[in-house]
């Protein structure tokens, strides 16, 4: 009988000893830790309307109207190079990109710095621009390529998402994404964004209704959102550890019934 004991208490053991380095093995695909002192950069103030901001790599679509929109003024027949040009240009203006240094290539005026700006900064300082040009040039502008990566909180579920407007928010994004994972933390929410070339962190609290304001940051082109997972064992790791149990259930059993039986 002691023996039969001695071998269910190591079963247990075993059964542990297992699941606590499953757990070890599982916390190693966690992304972006931080240590426990890791001081958080200060959370943007949501109550202040911080619109989208011109960033390098954006895809800037504009169109001029003259005479304060009052007649279109094709540009296609100045159109440079590495302009992007498509059958729907008379719908979505002409389009270019915003380079590394923050300068866009446009025609007659050469390159343009607009890095920075908003949208509607943007339109004002092509429209004193093209005034040169133009008799009171209206123009209307756009970013057609920002996006966002979002991970939701559990593992292969990343998702890249589009911001159509120059003002959608952490939980436009969130929402967008059908919510935050079951396994996600809604209180470790970590918002990252490329402020002058270097990564500020925010941590967000999203589980309590304090975390309203938090949550209509406006977002900036390439922000990554990350909601850490929770910690348990996966169901593949499971999988791999029933069949050992099993195996050892089955030879606890076999003991004991011949144990019994040699009585």
């Amino acid at each position: 009988m002691y023996r039969i004991v001695s071998m269910r208490k190591l079963l247990y053991l075993f059964g542990f000893l297992l699941l606590f380095s499953s757990c070890g093995l599982l916390n190693q695909n966690n992304m972006f830790k931080t240590s426990t002192n890791y001081k958080y950069a200060s959370t943007p103030d949501s109550s202040k309307v911080y619109e989208y901001k011109i960033s390098p790599n954006d895809i800037l679509s504009f169109t001029i109207y003259s005479n304060d929109g009052f007649k279109l003024i094709d540009l296609t027949a100045f159109a440079p190079s590495n302009s992007y040009t498509n059958s729907s240009t008379a719908q979505n203006g002409n389009m270019y990109t915003v380079e590394a240094d923050g300068n866009v290539k446009l025609p007659v005026l050469g390159r343009k710095k607009l890095i920075g700006l908003t949208i509607r900064e943007a339109e004002q300082i092509l429209e004193e621009s093209y005034s040169a040009f133009y008799v009171k040039p209206f123009i209307v502008a756009k970013i057609i390529n920002r996006k966002v990566i979002l991970f939701p909180g559990s593992t292969g579920d990343a998702k890249v998402i589009e911001l159509k407007n120059n003002n959608t928010t952490l939980i436009d994004v969130i929402a967008a994404a059908g919510g935050i994972s079951e396994d996600g933390k809604a209180k470790k929410v970590k918002l990252i964004r490329d402020i002058n070339k270097k990564h500020e962190v925010y941590l967000i609290d999203l589980s309590t209704i304090k975390g309203i304001n938090d949550a209509f940051i406006v977002l900036q082109a390439n922000d990554i959102i990350y909601i850490e997972p929770r910690k348990h064992v996966s169901k593949k790791v499971m999988q791999e550890l029933l069949p050992i149990l099993s195996l050892l259930s089955t030879t606890i059993l076999s003991f004991s019934l011949i144990h019994n039986l040699t009585k």
